[in-house]
């Protein structure tokens, strides 16, 4: 006896079903999202399992959990809906466009000093582009394919690996202008330090510490560099600090840190360079990233 699925041809109204009640999680939000009422999804989803003749949900207290199947159902939805929006704002443009989604990984405080102005000057050339941005110190996720493209801190990048070196960063230790008035004339093992903790333990402000002020107390551990900075721009004491993040809430206490600088680099997995998407978006950020910096002498 054949299955009923062999005879039902699925379409872009069946998928868009799925998509919105895998986004919605539950029969109101998928409704919400598809503009109809609750009774007509919940018709439409038992016509079609049984035209399937598989279960797509499972309903749960949590609402409406997809099947394996109805999420890789929905994951093709995703890029129907992408390709439905690329050929609109191709006609829109008059030409072709780049669409498709690129992940992308890099640090919090990447993100926040170097990332988000260069995406800001190029991004909105893009609408048919969906970026995926991780935050992670990890180069794990380009060798597990869960990223394309990679702006990681490093003199040696992964030989696997390829990418631009886009320039060098240098650290220094820094306070807010509050706390370095208050504290002038005082030795840097003397002050509050705020640094990195353990999940960083070759990081070259760590390294530089352990160096020049090997008996110096933390005050503060953070699990980011992004957080470090944050707390003495809160003027809770003084840091290493990457040039990129400082600005005139900051007062450097002296000169860069002499041999304990590092790398930007831009970096993508080989079979990526295929990807036109990929290309482009790497291609962008190579000529957006800006290694800018803001230095105040004290």
């Amino acid at each position: 006896m054949l299955n009923a699925a062999t005879h039902y041809s699925i379409d872009y109204p069946d998928l868009s079903l799925i998509l919105a009640l895998v986004r919605g999680g539950s029969l109101a939000r998928a409704a919400a999202l598809l503009r109809v009422d609750v009774s007509t999804v919940f018709r439409a989803v038992r016509r079609l399992e049984a035209a399937l003749g598989q279960t797509l949900f499972e309903k749960s207290r949590a609402g409406y959990l997809p099947t394996s199947l109805a999420s890789h159902l929905a994951q093709q939805a995703e890029r129907a809906e992408q390709a439905l929006e690329a050929a609109r704002i191709g006609v829109e443009q008059g030409g072709e466009v780049i669409s498709g989604t690129v992940r992308l990984t890099c640090t919090d405080s990447v993100l926040q000093g170097l990332l988000l102005p260069a995406l800001a000057q190029f991004m909105p050339r893009y609408p048919a582009l969906t970026l995926e941005l991780s935050t992670s110190n990890d180069f794990a996720n380009l060798s597990r394919r869960d990223a394309d493209i990679a702006l990681r801190l490093t003199r040696t990048p992964p030989e696997h690996l390829v990418g631009r070196c886009l320039g060098t960063v240098a650290y220094q230790v820094c306070a807010s202008a509050d706390y370095a008035r208050d504290h002038v004339g005082r030795e840097l093992a003397e002050l509050a330090w705020i640094a990195p903790d353990d999940f960083l333990p070759d990081h070259p402000t760590v390294a530089w510490r352990h160096e020049h002020l090997p008996s110096v107390r933390l005050s503060y551990r953070c699990n980011s560099m992004l957080s470090v900075t944050e707390l003495v721009r809160a003027g809770l004491g003084a840091a290493a600090l990457p040039d990129f993040l400082l600005d005139e809430r900051l007062q450097t206490l002296g000169p860069a840190l002499a041999g304990h600088d590092t790398a930007l680099w831009l970096l993508t997995r080989p079979d990526c360079r295929a990807l036109r998407s990929v290309v482009t978006l790497f291609d962008e950020l190579a000529r957006h990233v800006r290694l800018n910096t803001g230095r105040n002498q004290v």
